[in-house]
């Protein structure tokens, strides 16, 4: 698989919640960038970390969370980026917007992701402290 198609494997396998997807394609030791000043930003290495934040981002959101859809991968060397839309509901709030996951792809296998809301202070409120 090229670049793009680990990309749009793991988009699907998000929307699908295909965790043996997802462990073939994540490195253990994958970075993750959580953008904005809520209880879930900041970077967090290894699965160790991501699984568990992603678990509770879902039990936060009680499991309404997710990628709506994606629109285009563009890919430039090892970094692919993709456009998308997100949407949820969390602390009687309500969330829907645009935005860009950055990944990057080494032997195969996602080592990192860069997360990019369009409205940020929107997100914040949503996660909560």
């Amino acid at each position: 698989m090229n670049n793009i198609d680990i990309a749009k494997t793991y988009i699907k396998a998000v929307q699908t919640n295909d965790q043996a997807t997802l462990g073939s394609i994540i490195s253990p030791d994958v970075i993750w960038h959580q953008p904005g000043k809520n209880r879930f930003s900041g970077t967090h290495r290894g699965m160790a970390a991501v699984g568990p934040m992603l678990g509770t981002m879902m039990e936060v959101s009680k499991g309404t969370f997710a990628i709506t859809h994606a629109d285009h991968y563009m890919a430039n060397g090892d970094w692919v980026a993709i456009t998308l839309e997100f949407a949820g509901e969390a602390n009687g709030m309500k969330l829907k917007q645009p935005g860009v996951d950055l990944i990057r792809v080494e032997g195969g296998k996602i080592v990192e992701i860069r997360l990019f809301s369009s409205d940020q202070k929107q997100e914040d409120a949503f996660w909560g402290q």
